[in-house]
């Protein structure tokens, strides 16, 4: 993916590197609400009192992410405005070990999230390293489809149809919605290189629940899924990226 020299996301929060959690007394909490009020990020305030360690902020992957999250703000921007909907971008946060969301805390272990409840996006960078070693799903654009996966979250809550808890359905979509992210930066933007669509359905397939289990225990358990499978995955993905409207994702991606 071409993204050197290009637009980068103002909407990154990056909380790599903070060894304790910390605690706020009641003036603190007050101040944090009053803060949010005034249209500013309370984790400003809660951050403060936290110990953290150094992390390089403007390595190349970061950026990198700053300007794949900046890319998806362009393509639904625009896709909601054709529709006559504003789109209200999300965060991105990035952490280490463990995070404190509006869904409660969460560690590394459950992997790249989103939240309904604060309308973030949750990443341990640590989870490429796994997508690439264990999971055999390399490359930058392969990581361009985590993110928008989870935008595909955010797409579909702020439309209405994003549904309480987990379910195929429900994934499926945001790997459709991704697909169509990938041919519209594409469109606008001509960053794919050879390969990226590739990359991006390696993933998809890397991350189906039949390749996961398979890896795991050893056998494949179809009516415990909550993702979908690799094939599904993939073809949802596929679905997207041939769709000229995103409203094509409403209607049973994959099949």
């Amino acid at each position: 993916m071409q993204w050197r020299g290009r637009r980068e996301s103002g909407n990154v929060v990056d909380r790599r590197g903070m060894k304790t959690m910390g605690t706020l007394g009641g003036g603190g909490i007050i101040l944090a609400i009053l803060y949010a009020l005034l249209g500013g990020d309370p984790s400003a305030i809660v951050d403060s009192g936290r110990e953290t360690t150094p992390v390089n902020t403007n390595d190349d992957q970061t950026r990198f992410l700053r300007v794949v999250l900046a890319d998806t703000e362009d393509v639904w921007n625009r896709a909601f405005q054709a529709v006559g909907r504003t789109y209200q971008e999300p965060k991105l946060v990035l952490f280490s070990g463990r995070v404190q969301s509006a869904c409660g805390m969460a560690s590394s272990a459950v992997g790249p999230f989103y939240c309904p409840g604060d309308q973030r996006l949750y990443l341990d960078t640590d989870f490429f390293q796994q997508l690439a070693g264990k999971l055999g799903a390399q490359g930058d654009f392969a990581q361009a489809y985590v993110i928008a996966h989870e935008v595909g979250h955010h797409v579909q809550q702020q439309l209405g149809l994003l549904r309480q808890g987990s379910s195929v359905a429900t994934e499926l979509q945001a790997d459709c919605l991704a697909g169509y992210w990938a041919r519209s930066t594409q469109s606008m933007n001509q960053s794919l290189e050879p390969g990226d669509v590739e990359e991006a359905m390696n993933a998809a397939s890397s991350v189906g629940d039949d390749a996961l289990q398979q890896a795991s225990q050893g056998y494949v358990v179809p009516d415990s899924f909550t993702h979908g499978s690799s094939k599904q995955r993939m073809a949802a993905f596929r679905q997207g990226f041939e769709a000229e409207d995103f409203r094509n994702c409403d209607t049973n991606p994959a099949g």
